[in-house]
Parts: structure tokens; sequence; C-alpha cells
């Protein structure tokens, strides 16, 4: 167990800032103790440096003893100089974004709705936009995590050549990777289906709240900045439309029933064709559209691992298969391999 002991702090310590940042346990007395793994410690060190310096302390002592530490992760890393990284939902759920599956890869709740049924059907549009409305801030409020971070700062060594995220939440952009292919797009835009306007989610969720001054819903989280309403209070909400021409408008996402844009799967294709390795992380990999890159890697004889909790479509492909947190697992194997 390493111990970060923080003595005499002044000012405000947001300590649940602080959690959520580097995902390990905290205790709060006088001094405050920190717990996590060396090997943890030494990538978080790196990758929240900045925060530590805001903690405003006179004296920070770290201390470590020996802990376990699975090395499959970092030796499979060390072989590799162009790697390949697929990330799905189990990267996010660190950052109080819900998975859609089981540790099966069995649906957990109602399938994502279809994109003919948005279309065609106004009561399942009005539904899912008073969802999203009611969902949102928590989504616009999330915040990158120690996987996030680790990728991060893997690609800042020079040796991750492509991330491609089946997540739609921009979380790794906001971490700092800068070559991510989003390959089911990204709900901080929408596009109308009639016209093509564009404009930011954050803006469509103001002119919802003017058109819906009155409107109220307790919400439970669910993926995707959706969220769990009494259906009681749809009927009353007032669906948006496109400020242009009064058309239907949609997150720039890919929807059920609707295929990743040719563009986006031929840049991640490439990528992958100049790889030497892929590595999936937090994907059951149960959507066609992720798992048919695994399926590319391996036709192409290239190592495949993957780090998930729970089965994945892809584990008989795989080389080396990790049972574990994804940001323990990344942020450990990081910190070994490039510290």
């Amino acid at each position: 167990m390493a111990i970060v002991s923080i003595a005499k702090a002044a000012g405000t310590v947001k300590i649940k800032d602080f959690a959520i940042f580097a995902g390990f346990a905290i205790s709060w007395r006088e001094p405050c103790r920190v717990e996590s793994s060396p090997k943890r410690l030494c990538v978080l060190c790196a990758l929240f440096g900045e925060f530590f310096q805001q903690l405003a302390c006179d004296t920070i002592v770290l201390m470590a003893t020996p802990d376990a530490f699975d090395d499959r992760l970092r030796r499979w890393m060390s072989r590799h100089r162009r790697v390949f990284a697929l990330t799905g939902a189990g990267c996010s759920t660190a950052s109080g974004i819900p998975d859609y599956r089981d540790d099966q890869g069995e649906w957990r709740r109602r399938p994502p709705v279809m994109i003919q049924a948005f279309r065609t059907q106004a009561e399942v549009y009005r539904r899912y936009w008073a969802r999203a409305y009611a969902g949102w801030p928590r989504l616009a409020g999330a915040m990158p995590n120690a996987a996030h971070h680790a990728f991060a700062a893997w690609e800042s060594a020079g040796t991750l050549l492509q991330l491609v995220t089946q997540n739609v939440d921009g979380l790794h952009q906001r971490a700092g990777s800068s070559s991510v292919v989003d390959l089911h797009g990204r709900l901080d835009v929408v596009v109308c289906l009639g016209c093509g306007a564009r404009i930011s989610r954050a803006a469509l969720q103001d002119v919802m709240a003017c058109e819906n001054p009155d409107w109220r819903a307790e919400a439970t989280t669910a993926p995707d900045g959706d969220a769990d309403i009494d259906a009681a209070v749809i009927e009353s909400f007032t669906a948006p439309r496109c400020a242009a021409c009064g058309g239907m408008v949609k997150p720039d996402v890919v929807f059920f029933g609707e295929n990743v844009p040719g563009d986006r799967y031929e840049s991640a294709r490439e990528a992958l064709a100049n790889a030497d390795a892929l590595l999936v992380a937090g994907s059951s990999l149960m959507v066609y559209s992720g798992f048919r890159f695994v399926r590319l890697a391996h036709d192409a004889g290239l190592p495949i691992a993957i780090v998930n909790r729970g089965r994945t479509r892809g584990d008989d492909l795989a080389g080396l298969k990790i049972e574990s947190d994804v940001g323990s697992a990344l942020a450990d194997a990081v910190a070994a391999q490039y510290s």
C-alpha cells in the first residue's frame, strides 16, 4: 500500500473532486491519507501533478510499500510500438456514466432507441428529447477518469498510434488525447435531419429550457446522457426543432439502425493497417462496428489484448485477456512502462 501524507493543508481541499480524478480510496483525517498501489501512485503523480499543486500543502510525504501488480499488460505494451486502441463504455463508468451491458455482455436495460422509430414516431422523438434534456447536466459535468488520463499519457509516450472510441462523451479529448476517432460520433453536437444545420448540444439545452420553462422531472442517470424519468411528465415536454427549417434534430451520433459514416470507418481501418497490435479496453464488443476491428486485426495476424470486466465477443481471438478495472490496469501499466 502506498500512502500520501498531506500535512497542514492550507485553503480548501476538494476531496470529492480528487476522488473522481484519481479514482482511489481517500480517508480524510489529520493528516490526509490517500491510498493506492505504488505503480498507480507514480502515474497519478505525473498525470495529476497540477492537482497536487492546487492542494497548497506545506509538506507532502510519499511512502510506498510493495503491492501486488499484474505485469502482463505492461509487458505486452513493451513489445509493441504502434498500438491501435479501441475503447468502450467501461472506460467511462468511473466518470459516472453507466454502461448498457452486464459482465456477460447482456443488456442491463431496454436497448437504445432505433433511428427508424426516432424519425417516424412523434412520441418516441418527444420521449428521447425529454429524457436527454433531464440527463444532459450529469453528462456535461462528467470528468475524465484514470483510464482517460492513462491513454493520454500513453499517446504522449509515442507508442499509441491511434485511439478509436465507441463512446460519445468526448472524455478522451478532455483528458488530453488528440489522435482520437469518435467511431459513433459525439453527443455535444446536434444536427438537423432536414437541412443539416448544426448546433452545440449546450446551446440546444438552453433552447429547450426556454421552450419548457415550467417542466420538471426527477431523473436517474442512464447511459449516454439519457435519464430514466416518470413517463407521465413526457407528454408535456416540447421537443426541439431546427431553428433554420423546423426539421427534426438529433445528436451527431450513430443511432442503432444507422451505419458508421464511411470516411470515419476508413480512417480507423487505415490506422489499424499501420498498427502492430490492438488493445481493447472497456468494451464487450457486442456491437459489430467495434468488433469488426478485432476481426480485422486477427485476420492480419496482429497481437490482441483485451482489458475488460466480464465476457467479450472477442475473447477467443485475444492472446491476452485481463479481467480488471480499466482505469487501474491502464494507469498501472502506463506508469510502469513509461515512468
